[in-house]
């Protein structure tokens, strides 16, 4: 195999995946695995009783406070649809056994889809704390050894794998059947992508309806000139997600407070105005009657009234920012969903009697008296929904990448409390400027709408499919309760896609195409790292195969101590590592391998933060370093080596006590340890590449070609140390495909 080896003045990473799952830890030695995991569990467990303290301290009058601050982040997008809803239904001279049927339509679609799936059951199936089509997947994966980098590349003790016992069939059949496995994996990338679709479409429709209002009592002022004003406001909300989460919910909550109780009372002004009996719609009878006269016209107008539950993901997507009990009972089920049901009643009550006004049937129907403060709060408000779904985009983004099955981004977190309060710069910036395209390019607020169909009823759909296996292999649910589920949800859905499926060449290409984009992203990242894992996994480094390179009489033990950083492989360690002996013809007489470990924990504490252990060869010695989301790992050169070797001697000076008889050896290895100290540090990394031979087949040339121009345009997966320039070391080697 052609090989390369180089030393650089900086530092690139990459044996290493930063993510949790990808990264495969394994028994170099049985009592150092079972001395890190049994850290690992101490430190999940400690956190998780200091959780469940917290929990229980926790008021009423602070649930009420975060339940006030999701108004702000999470409920965007859904509470402001009915700006949109009825302007981008295709009506044909409506009568008002049609406006009482669309509105039948959408009071089931919210108490169904809203309230029952996604408050009453999707927040329950969080991972870690995160919502969203990705963390349901990652979930699946982490229970059920079903995911590409499963179990099968972890350690059987490892605290990440949960593997459950007496697994489901259909748990068995996912984990022998590699194509079904393929399969629910394109459903999550799918979901992913069409959420981050949605994080584009939102802000777009959502402030560009909104200013579209200004436009009524000024009839002079143009179309274009709302659109810039639209791609203003954009620009300027895009450039304030650095400032995080909280502080944004912080300033945006008082807003979707106003907007979240000023509609409704519009709404029962209407109602008692213009119909009084709108409730009567609440009647499944309407819904069945409207599609009974209606037939193929009241299916196809399903692509508009889908949009009244938009939002509703990004409910689950941001569960990482706020906790199930805000989110479920105080914010969505006591003020949100009321508000929905009687705004959409008020606008359905005006409509019935000005039949014609649909196309503009928001601000239509708000009274001349409260125009301009309806007006005002409606774009605040429009503002604040685009908020809920970039927050959202910024989560799934960051599970993915957690994953590693998206390439390595920019994630930072805002929040030294929540893991979910992220933000990514390189996403932010891309989402802003396909919003403003969006906005500028197509204009048309019913082309978007069409586009936003599209989306909002996919991952409905993909998160009513994940939801089930959830419910099949993990929770146990009865088959009764699960065929039920699934087939009241899966139809309804089903039906509302059928719906959108026929606007694609009128706007609905949009999110196709940014979707595939996306895709194409994921597939090719993730593609490279399989092939990297198991190419990793085939020529691993056992200390029996270390023990022998060692033993080579040309192979040195030079004087100085070394930091080997790699990937803890099953039974061995990286390829790298072989690759550097075999060139370099030495190895420092002491020679550290570190692997730095990143747990969902906020912080991890300093008795737990460095594990060191000793491997069973002279001079040889493993180190693990475990960081919280909330730990910074930016630490100078000097102050890491000290930490680490202060650990390593207290360690060794453990055996004193322990083996009387070997204390003369115990005493030359610290001094050993304090000469290579003082001698001196360097640090190896890892940069490996893909060589592409002949005989690789040409799909997978294209493949690993995109791979490595994703992999030389990504971020390090290791965090910086500070390291002096002097004392660095990058080993090029390359992988044959």
């Amino acid at each position: 195999m052609d090989r390369q080896l180089g030393a650089a003045d900086s530092v690139a990473a990459d044996s290493v995946a930063a993510s949790t799952f990808s990264e495969v830890v394994v028994d170099v030695q049985p009592s150092f695995n079972a001395d890190v995991h049994s850290h690992l569990r101490h430190s999940r467990n400690s956190i998780n009783s200091s959780a469940s303290a917290a929990d229980n301290k926790k008021g009423r009058w602070e649930n009420l406070v975060l339940a006030y601050k999701t108004l702000g982040v999470v409920f965007g997008g859904l509470v402001t649809s009915p700006l949109y809803v009825y302007p981008s239904m295709p009506l044909k001279s409506p009568t008002e056994d049609d406006y009482l049927g669309i509105y039948s339509i959408m009071f089931w679609t919210l108490t169904l889809i809203g309230v029952v799936k996604y408050a009453s059951i999707a927040l329950k199936a969080d991972d870690q704390g995160e919502g969203g089509t990705f963390a349901l997947y990652s979930l699946l994966s982490r229970k059920m050894d079903i995911g590409f980098f499963s179990a099968k590349n972890l350690d059987s003790n490892s605290i990440f794998h949960e593997g459950a016992e007496n697994k489901s069939r259909l748990g068995k059949f996912f984990e022998k059947s590699i194509l079904a496995r393929r399969i629910l994996l394109f459903i999550a990338m799918l979901g992913m992508c069409m959420l981050i679709g949605d994080g584009i479409l939102t802000p777009a429709i959502s402030v560009l309806s909104a200013m579209d209002g200004i436009r009524a009592p000024f009839p002079s002022v143009s179309k274009s000139l709302v659109e810039a004003l639209s791609a203003i406001i954009l620009i300027v909300l895009f450039l304030m997600q650095k400032f995080g989460t909280s502080r944004v919910s912080f300033l945006f909550s008082p807003i979707m407070g106003a907007w979240t109780f000023s509609t409704p009372l519009v709404g029962i002004y209407s109602i008692i105005h213009h119909y009084p009996g709108i409730f009567k719609a609440l009647s499944p009878h309407y819904t069945f009657h409207f599609f009974w006269r209606k037939g193929k016209e009241g299916w196809l107008l399903l692509g508009g009234t889908v949009l009244c539950i938009t939002g509703s993901e990004a409910l689950f997507a941001d569960l990482g920012h706020f906790n199930r009990s805000s989110i479920q009972q105080m914010a969505f089920l006591f003020t949100i969903y009321p508000s929905l049901v009687l705004t959409y009643a008020g606008q359905t009550a005006y409509l019935i009697r000005h039949p014609n006004d649909h196309e503009d049937g928001f601000y239509k129907f708000i009274p001349k008296s409260v125009y301009w403060p309806i007006f005002i709060i409606a774009t605040l408000a429009a503002i604040v929904a685009s908020q809920s779904l970039i927050s959202a985009t910024f989560s799934v983004i960051k599970q993915s990448v957690v994953l590693d099955y998206f390439p390595r981004v920019k994630v930072v977190h805002t929040s030294s409390n929540k893991e979910g309060e992220v933000y990514s710069p390189e996403v932010n910036y891309i989402l802003m400027i396909l919003c403003v395209a969006v906005i500028l390019i197509f204009g048309e607020g019913k082309d978007i709408g069409n586009a936003f169909g599209v989306v909002v009823s996919l991952v409905m759909l993909i998160t009513t499919i994940l939801l089930t296996l959830v419910m099949i292999m993990i929770w146990r649910t009865p088959l009764l309760l699960v065929a039920l589920y699934f087939l009241v949800f899966f139809t309804m859905e089903g039906v509302y896609v059928s719906a959108v499926f026929t606007k694609i060449p009128e706007g609905g290409w949009i999110p196709f195409a940014i979707s595939f984009f996306l895709a194409l992203i994921m597939f090719g990242w993730f593609n490279g790292r399989q092939k990297k894992i198991e190419y990793e996994l085939t020529h691993k480094i056992d200390l029996e195969r270390l023990g022998t390179l060692l033993s080579d009489p040309g192979v040195q033990r030079v004087p100085g101590l070394c930091f080997f950083y790699t990937n803890i492989h099953q039974d061995g360690l990286t390829p790298i590592l072989g690759h550097y002996i075999k060139n370099m013809r030495s190895l420092h007489k002491v020679t550290i391998f570190t692997t730095l470990r990143y747990l969902l924990v906020p912080k991890v504490g300093p008795e737990e933060r460095i594990i060191v252990r000793k491997l069973g060869l002279k001079g040889v010695y493993g180190c693990v370093i475990q960081y919280g989301y909330a730990d910074t790992l930016n630490l100078e050169g000097n102050d890491f080596v000290n930490q680490v070797t202060d650990c390593l001697r207290e360690h060794i000076e453990k055996y004193l006590d322990c083996l009387p008889s070997n204390s003369i050896d115990i005493q030359e290895e610290i001094s050993a340890l304090e000469e290579a100290k003082l001698s001196d540090v360097i640090h190896v990394r890892g940069k490996t590449r893909f060589y592409i031979g002949k005989n690789c087949k040409r799909f997978d040339r294209i493949m690993l070609a995109f791979y490595e121009v994703l992999h030389s345009n990504c971020r390090s997966a290791l965090p910086a140390l500070s390291v002096p320039l002097s004392q660095r070391i990058e080993v090029g080697m390359l992988y044959e495909a």
